[in-house]
């Protein structure tokens, strides 16, 4: 079975009965756990009530580095992020590629964001584009190897996914890597140790071959694990298994299985 790793279930524009019909599609493709991601504290509680009540569906809580208009101080961040139903902080990071302007912003937000994680001992799931020295810097000099998490989306280079690995950090990829153009980051996804490796959508956007154009989904995330087990040279079913296993374990979420054991 597949997780879809990082999606942003309350940015598909969809009512709550095409929501479960998409979850639906993606249970029959083998996805059987999804984490929402937020992109605003402003936006967390309209989030949570679009998701509530959605079976195996997880949250996070963050401020995107491209949302810098809804930045959050500290307490604020702590305070929602404090939620029982938050399981990672983020997305944060920082993008120097869209929005550099925002620089100093990111930077104190990613800082917060970081000392967050640590106080209540939750991963980070980090958005990083054109920082690469700023953004490894930081996870060091704020102990973000204490609580771990993400590089989500990642299409940086193997030098960065090395250094956030020996940090104890996961690396996820999404339908970039299906791309015809993205021969550097199959490379680098051919590199990762299996055991530092997630799958995503990232969706509604980033879809992959064939579904390239459309709206992603959280079902497209079996396109991203099938071509990831091909560009390895192993067993989709391997793929699924060794991601799924790294996603609860990252995240501290009981697998279906020990959920049923508990029940």
């Amino acid at each position: 079975m597949f997780v879809d790793s990082h999606c942003h279930l309350d940015r598909l524009d969809k009512s709550n009965e095409e929501l479960q019909a998409l979850l639906t599609f993606a249970n029959r493709r083998g996805v059987e756990h999804f984490l929402c991601v937020c992109v605003s504290v402003i936006d967390f509680p309209a989030m949570l009530k679009k998701v509530q009540g959605l079976a195996n569906v997880s949250v996070s809580c963050g401020v995107h580095p491209l949302h810098q208009e809804d930045a959050c101080d500290f307490d604020t961040l702590l305070a929602t992020a404090t939620h029982p139903d938050v399981v990672a902080i983020g997305e944060t990071g920082l993008d120097y590629f869209y929005s550099a302007e925002t620089k100093d912003v990111q930077l104190q937000s990613f800082v917060d964001h970081i000392k967050v994680a640590n106080t209540l001992k939750k991963p980070l799931i980090i958005h990083t584009r054109d920082a690469r020295e700023d953004t490894i810097r930081l996870l060091k000099e704020h102990k973000a190897a204490d609580t771990i998490g993400v590089l989500h989306c990642f299409t940086e280079s193997w030098q960065m996914a090395q250094e956030a690995i020996e940090l104890g950090f996961y690396i996820s990829i999404s339908g970039i890597v299906t791309f015809k153009t993205a021969t550097e980051l199959q490379d680098v996804v051919k590199r990762i140790p299996l055991d530092r490796l997630l799958i995503e959508t990232d969706s509604p956007w980033l879809a992959p071959v064939p579904y390239r154009g459309k709206q992603n989904q959280p079902g497209y995330v079996r396109e991203v694990g099938e071509f990831i087990a091909n560009l390895r040279g192993i067993s989709v079913e391997e793929l699924a298994e060794v991601t799924t296993r790294n996603f609860y374990q990252l995240f501290n979420i009981d697998p279906p299985s020990a959920r049923a054991t508990l029940g």
